[in-house]
């Protein structure tokens, strides 16, 4: 027998691609996250089967690696597999295929396991039966230059400010972690998106933000692309890393 891997097929829609009929870096996050639920379902510790325990797993850094175009009407493949924890990190990594069968994104990520009436951290041991029996491999598919988003401090302008709203919360009652590639897309104007190629982006969740949040994004622009932070009032809510290339 091989080593664990979940497999699915995704069919694409028009929605899921923006205004250069690129794949929206939303809709790439939000079909691993979809691939990462159903692996962890099988796995034995899906939401289903943590809920009666209060606990859950909340994404708190992605990076993904950028290597081939999505046409529109493609169809994407992700497999995705659990890594080794390590004190209260998990880590999940995915290969995303084209319809063509060619590496059109690599992902790693990392979550953590949490009391969802504290939010507390938790370590594996908390599912000692799962993580006993759970399939991990070790295999990696990529790994950021640093999982470190260096901080902006004063260095940052104000790019947008912006609201929560109830239509971007999820079950945690927070919003969703695949909605924050938009709310940091939006700091761009679609002139600036249509000079820049996409290389990879780097997402780190520090603290929720719920409905009725009022975000301020700050930005500084790099010589290999730009750098991004959400604040709520004095809190930093998320930072984005976004690597770029001009356009051929």
């Amino acid at each position: 027998m091989g080593e664990y891997c979940h497999r699915r097929e995704y069919a694409l829609r028009y929605s899921d691609f923006d205004f250069k009929d690129e794949l929206r870096l939303s809709s790439l996050l939000a079909l691993v996250q979809e691939a990462a639920c159903t692996s962890a379902d099988e796995l034995g510790f899906g939401y289903d089967a943590l809920k009666p325990r209060n606990f859950g797993f909340i994404t708190v850094q992605t990076y993904c690696k950028l290597l081939a175009p999505v046409p529109l009407e493609d169809t994407l493949t992700v497999e995705t597999w659990p890594l080794p924890p390590r004190h209260v990190i998990f880590e999940r990594d995915y290969r995303v295929l084209n319809g063509k069968g060619e590496e059109a994104a690599l992902l790693a990520s990392r979550w953590c396991l949490v009391d969802l009436k504290t939010f507390s951290l938790l370590t594996p041991e908390r599912l000692a039966e799962v993580h006993a029996r759970c399939p991990y491999r070790n295999e990696k598919t990529v790994e950021p230059p640093s999982w470190k988003i260096p901080k902006l401090g004063v260095e940052g302008t104000e790019a947008l400010r912006m609201k929560v709203y109830n239509t971007r919360c999820d079950h945690y009652l927070h919003a969703n972690n695949t909605y924050y590639a938009d709310f940091f897309l939006d700091c761009f104007t679609m002139e600036e998106l249509s000079r820049l190629k996409i290389a990879a982006f780097q997402i780190s969740y520090v603290k929720q933000a719920k409905e009725g949040a009022e975000l301020l994004i700050l930005r500084k622009d790099l010589e290999d692309g730009v750098l991004l932070e959400a604040h709520e009032g004095e809190d930093l809510i998320a930072q984005f890393r976004l690597y770029t290339e001009a356009r051929a």
